[in-house]
């Protein structure tokens, strides 16, 4: 009878549901989520957040076995609070569910230690398939993911004053407004914006505030 009773305990222990936490902003989209992963018997949200300060702070106390985590999130970015989580639990299983599919999007995430990646368009079998492949400790990342992973990769990096002024391009201010803002010369600005230019294989400011926005390597607030 103990042996009998050992062997049901663990497969029990077999048996339970995946647990997960779900991190989205937007309050109609994360009920959702939550609603669909229970109806799955192998499968159980455990938790919710709604920015990333409150999911680093949850992960935690809880330590879901996956996540499911937004980019886009108040307070705390979504890859910042990967970086963080993973920097706590090197071990923590986490998938970028979000509607960014930018390449710079794609790499922040992945560096920050995502082990998947899906757009919020992705049907439920597919969303289902990709958390039980993560939780078995596998990397789940569609081909296109992996195409513009391999883009950016291989393209030119800006460095960080190129970023800041591409930011600024992207916010429509002037050479000299932008200079004043970083302390700096028109020349230098000017400097940065031929440099900007050739890295992101673009003809103008117009085309390269277009790419950063398409590509994610800048946001609008």
């Amino acid at each position: 009878m103990l042996k009998l009773r050992r062997m049901k305990d663990n497969e029990s222990e077999m048996n339970d549901p995946i647990r997960i936490m779900v991190v989205d902003d937007h309050t109609v989209v994360r009920q959702g989520l939550v609603a669909l992963l229970n109806t799955v018997p192998d499968l159980a949200v455990i938790a919710e957040a709604s920015d990333g300060l409150e999911a680093v702070e949850i992960y935690r106390r809880l330590k879901p076995d996956v996540t499911l985590m937004d980019l886009r999130l108040p307070k705390l970015g979504g890859a910042d609070a990967i970086s963080q989580i993973r920097e706590e639990s090197p071990g923590a299983r986490i998938i970028v569910l979000t509607t960014f599919d930018g390449d710079e999007d794609i790499y922040r995430a992945l560096q920050a230690g995502a082990k998947g990646y899906l757009l919020k368009g992705t049907d439920a079998d597919e969303l289902t398939a990709a958390i039980r492949a993560v939780n078995a400790g596998k990397s789940k990342i569609p081909a296109f993911v992996a195409e513009k992973l391999a883009e950016r990769m291989g393209g030119p990096a800006l460095t960080s004053r190129e970023l800041e002024v591409l930011k600024r391009i992207v916010a429509g201010r002037s050479n000299k407004e932008i200079a004043t803002d970083l302390h700096i010369s028109e020349a230098t600005v000017k400097t940065h914006i031929n440099s900007l230019l050739s890295k992101l294989g673009v003809n103008d400011r117009t085309q390269a505030a277009t790419t950063a926005l398409q590509r994610g390597i800048v946001h609008l607030d």
